[in-house]
C-alpha cells in the first residue's frame, strides 16, 4: 500500500472516530510508522513492513483514545526545532510562540525560566544567542530530564535544576520567562481530552483561579530581575488585565499586553527598576 493509501486509510478511520484535525493528524501517524518526514508521505512508495504496520495500528488506536499526536510520535515542531516530548511534559504549542518572539526583541544576556518542562522556551532563546546563559527550574524531575535531552540533542548548553519557582533560585537575571499553569481548576473539565486527560496536571492548573503562579512569580520577580531587566510570561487569553495589575504591584514599569497571531491576548511582559 502506497503513502498516499495509507493516509486516505488512517485519516478516514480517525475522522470516523470524531478525532479532529483527521487528516493532519493522520499525515503525522503514517510518517511516524514510515519513518519518514511527514511532507514525504504522499510521496513513498513501496510495500509497509509488518512492523510499520504494527506501528501505525497502535498510533492509530493511541490517538482514537485522545492521546495527543506529539506524544505518539515522541516530538513536537516549535519555533525552529524539533523537540522530545513525553507524557510528563506539556505539548509546546504555537502560541507559546509569542512568548519566544516578545523576548528576542528585549536586550538580555541571561535568562531564567520557570516551570521549563520540555525546555523549548529556554533552549529556543539560548539558541538564537550564542553566548548568553539560561538557567531552566521545574518542579518535576521527569520534565527536567525531557529538557536534558532536548538541550543536549540540539547541541544547547542550558542549566537545569530542580526548583519550586524560585526556592531553589540564586542570583539576578537580565530576563526572567514563564509558561506557567493558568487554567482555573473550574475550567478543566472543559478541556479538550488531549489535555484534560493526557498532559501533566501540574503544568496545566493551580487548581485555584489560574493566577497563582503570576502571583508567586511577581512577587518574586523583582528579588532576582538584574536592574532594568524583564519579567515576560504567557497568559490565557482572559487574564491581561489581571496580570498586569499583579506585575504593577509588584512594582514593574512598562507593562505591556502582547497578542498571539490570532490576537489573543497572549504575553504580559514588565520592566524592573534601573
Amino acid at each position: 500500500m502506497s503513502g498516499a493509501a495509507l493516509l486516505r486509510d488512517t485519516a478516514a478511520r480517525l475522522a470516523q472516530g470524531g478525532i479532529p484535525d483527521a487528516a493532519s493528524d493522520a499525515r503525522r501517524l503514517v510518517a511516524h510508522a514510515l519513518g519518514v518526514e511527514p511532507g514525504a508521505v504522499s510521496l513513498w512508495q513501496g510495500v509497509a513492513s509488518a512492523d510499520q504496520l504494527a506501528t501505525l495500528e497502535a498510533a492509530i488506536d493511541a490517538r482514537l483514545a485522545r492521546q495527543p499526536v506529539s506524544q505518539i510520535t515522541g516530538w513536537r515542531d516549535f519555533w525552529k526545532h524539533r523537540f522530545h516530548v513525553t507524557r510528563d511534559t506539556l505539548d509546546p504549542r504555537p502560541e507559546t510562540e509569542t512568548l519566544v518572539a516578545a523576548a528576542l526583541e528585549l536586550p538580555w544576556r541571561s535568562v531564567l525560566d520557570l516551570g521549563t518542562g520540555t525546555g523549548a522556551i529556554l533552549i529556543s532563546l539560548l539558541a538564537e544567542r550564542p553566548g548568553v546563559t539560561g538557567l531552566g527550574v521545574d518542579l518535576s524531575d521527569a520534565a527536567l530530564a525531557v529538557a536534558r535531552r532536548n538541550a543536549a540533542a540540539l547541541g544547547v548548553r542550558a542549566e537545569l535544576a530542580r526548583s519550586d519557582w524560585f526556592s531553589a533560585v540564586t542570583g539576578r537575571f537580565d530576563l526572567i520567562v514563564s509558561n506557567p499553569p493558568y487554567i482555573g481548576a473550574a475550567e478543566m473539565p472543559s478541556l479538550a481530552p488531549e489535555v484534560r486527560d493526557w498532559e501533566p496536571r501540574m503544568a496545566l492548573t493551580d487548581e485555584g483561579d489560574g493566577l497563582a503562579a503570576y502571583r508567586a512569580i511577581a512577587a518574586g520577580a523583582p528579588g532576582h530581575l538584574s536592574p532594568g531587566g524583564w519579567l515576560a510570561v504567557e497568559i490565557g487569553p482572559t487574564q491581561g488585565t489581571a496580570v498586569a495589575e499583579l506585575f504593577a504591584a509588584a512594582g514593574l514599569g512598562r507593562i505591556a499586553v502582547r497578542p498571539d497571531l490570532d490576537g489573543r491576548d497572549r504575553v504580559v511582559i514588565g520592566q524592573s527598576a534601573a
